[in-house]
């Protein structure tokens, strides 16, 4: 009898257990459903980087990824070489806190602009910066355009001096969820700020010579991205 009311005791436990993971990711769908449709105040920044008037910061997430580099010539023909992030290659997980908990909002990564705007490059290069929503996996893609970047530690919302650039993106095309999901979908402009790491390695660590053209780094760093859309 004992066994089984411990048996009991411990199924009671997990469905609890499961109950709240369930309430918390249900919140943090609302949440950010909400998000996207509820304008949040934006932070001072820079001009350069900040979004034009007549958009609306609608949803932050916080990342933590690496920031790709490949070992290349430093010109044609060059006899020397050092790091690059062109094409540049992002991988990061972006997360929200819910009651104390961190939880995944949406990945970035970089793939092909399928369904590019009036904004987009042309021709398009073979991947974009993409950003897919983890809730209903609605999609932007987005690039610096005008050079709209600033270097870190050049103002309080981009403090750590040697980190990546912060930076302005402007959406280059977007994509509803298969099931018709908008929460990345009206997205204008992605601001990057906060950030810190990221940055090339020295070329001393794997890039000292043109022999060693091809070698690949993946660098750690953190940042915060704030998402527009076209204010109502």
């Amino acid at each position: 009898m004992t066994y089984r009311l411990d048996r009991q005791g411990n199924k009671t436990v997990r469905v609890r257990r499961l109950f709240a993971v369930a309430l918390v990711l249900g919140c943090a769908f609302c949440t950010a459903t909400n998000a996207a449709a509820q304008p949040i105040k934006p932070p001072d920044t820079p001009t350069l980087i900040t979004p034009p008037v007549g958009n609306s910061l609608f949803l932050v997430g916080r990342a933590a990824g690496t920031q790709g580099y490949i070992c290349l010539p430093t010109s044609p023909g060059a006899s020397t070489a050092s790091w690059t992030a062109k094409p540049a290659r992002p991988e990061a997980t972006l997360f929200q806190s819910f009651f104390r908990k961190d939880f995944q909002i949406i990945t970035h990564f970089l793939s092909p602009d399928a369904n590019p705007n009036d904004d987009a490059p042309v021709p398009l290069p073979f991947g974009n910066a993409t950003w897919q929503s983890s809730f209903d996996s609605s999609k932007v893609w987005a690039a610096v355009l005008n050079s709209n970047t600033i270097p870190a530690g050049s103002h309080p919302s981009c403090p750590n001096a040697g980190s990546i650039a912060c930076l302005l993106l402007q959406s280059i095309g977007s994509q509803q969820g298969p099931t018709g999901g908008k929460i990345l979908a009206n997205t204008t402009f992605i601001q990057r700020l906060n950030t810190n790491g990221g940055s090339a390695p020295d070329n001393s660590d794997g890039c000292a010579s043109i022999a060693q053209v091809g070698n690949q780094r993946l660098v750690p760093y953190t940042a915060d991205y704030l998402f527009y859309r076209k204010s109502e």
